[in-house]
C-alpha cells in the first residue's frame, strides 16, 4: 500500500483535523512537551492485520500539520507481523517511540483506521477460508464508506479477497436499471459491445434462466447471477459452460458466511460480498502508552 500519495495524505489530514481541530487541549495542559513515551499497539482478539502503514503515515501528517510539536520517532515491527498476517489475541502489532504529546494526540485516529481495516481483513479471511478447495474467489463491491474505498479494498486483499471494480470506469457491468432505462438487455448489450473501450469485458446481471439465455444470445462476455439460490445457480453454470467461449461467472445477493460454501460449490468463478466492507466489525486493538526508559 502506498501511503505517501496526495489522496491518502489528504484523507489522513482530514482525520487528524476532525479529531484534533484547534489542538489537543487536555494533552497540551497535562503533558510535558519534552516527555518521550513508548506506545505498544496490541491485538486484543485473533485477527488478520491490515493498515499498519497508517501508523507512521499519521505521525508524519501530524508533524506536517503541527510542526511545533513534531519530533523524531521510531516505529518497530516484529518481522513476522505485517499486513495480511494472522495474529493471536495479546500479540503486539507495533511499538512506537515518540514524544508523549504526539502519541496521545494521534492515538484515536491511528486506532480508528487500524481497527477498521483489520476488521475488514479479518472478515474477508473468514469468507475466503470458507470456500477453500473450490475454484471460486471472494470479490468485494463498491459498497464502501465514502472516501475510504482504496484503503478498504486494500484490506480485502490483505484478508485473501479479490478486488472488483475500483470505480465506475473500471469495467462494464450492466445492471437491472441500465436494462430498464436502456431499452432492454439486447439494446444495452449491443451498444456496449460496439462502443466499449479496448480491453473492457462486458458483464451483465441476470436474475433467471430466461434472462441468461437472452444475455448469452446477445453476446454477453461475463455473467452476474443475482439473487439466486444455489440450485438455480448450478443450472445456470451448466448452461453457461455449454457455450463454446469462456464466460466468467459471478454470483451475488444474499450470500453470507453460513451459505457461501454452497454457492462456491456450484462452480461459479467469483462470489461478490458487500458485507466485506459495509458490515465488517472493527477489530479489537489497543494502544498502551508508558514513559520511555
Amino acid at each position: 500500500m502506498e501511503w505517501k500519495n496526495h489522496p491518502i495524505e489528504s484523507l489522513l489530514d482530514r482525520a487528524l483535523q476532525e479529531d484534533i481541530a484547534a489542538g489537543d487541549t487536555t494533552t497540551l495542559l497535562t503533558i510535558d512537551p519534552a516527555l518521550r513515551a513508548t506506545a505498544t499497539i496490541l491485538a486484543r482478539q485473533d485477527m488478520t492485520v491490515a493498515g499498519l502503514g497508517c501508523i507512521p503515515a499519521f505521525l508524519d501528517r501530524f508533524a506536517a500539520l503541527h510542526p511545533a510539536q513534531s519530533a523524531r520517532y521510531e516505529v518497530i515491527h516484529h518481522p513476522e507481523i505485517f499486513d495480511g498476517v494472522a495474529v493471536r489475541s495479546g500479540q503486539p502489532l507495533a511499538v512506537v517511540r515518540h514524544r508523549a504529546q504526539a502519541l496521545l494526540s494521534c492515538e484515536r485516529v491511528i486506532l480508528n483506521l487500524l481497527q477498521h481495516l483489520s476488521g475488514i481483513a479479518t472478515l474477508t479471511r473468514q469468507y475466503a477460508d470458507a470456500i477453500t478447495g473450490t475454484s471460486a474467489r471472494v470479490l468485494d463491491t463498491r459498497k464502501t464508506i465514502p472516501g475510504l474505498r482504496v484503503l478498504e479494498k486494500y484490506a480485502v486483499v490483505c484478508g485473501g479477497g479479490t478486488n472488483h471494480r475500483l470505480d465506475l470506469s473500471d469495467g462494464i457491468l450492466i445492471k437491472n436499471n441500465h436494462i430498464a432505462l436502456g431499452g432492454g438487455a439486447r439494446n444495452v448489450l449491443a451498444r456496449s459491445l460496439a462502443a466499449r473501450p479496448a480491453g473492457k469485458r462486458v458483464q451483465i446481471e441476470v436474475r433467471s434462466m430466461e434472462e441468461l439465455d437472452e444475455a448469452l444470445e446477445a453476446g454477453a462476455e461475463a455473467i452476474l447471477l443475482d439473487n439466486m439460490e444455489p440450485k438455480q445457480i448450478s443450472g445456470c453454470v451448466k448452461r453457461i459452460r455449454a457455450e463454446e467461449r469462456w464466460i466468467p461467472i459471478e454470483a451475488s445477493g444474499g450470500i453470507v458466511l453460513k451459505n457461501i460454501r454452497a454457492y462456491a460449490e456450484t462452480g461459479v468463478d467469483f462470489i461478490s460480498v458487500g458485507a466485506l466492507t459495509h458490515s465488517a466489525p472493527s477489530a479489537d486493538i489497543s494502544m498502551r502508552i508508558t514513559v520511555a526508559n
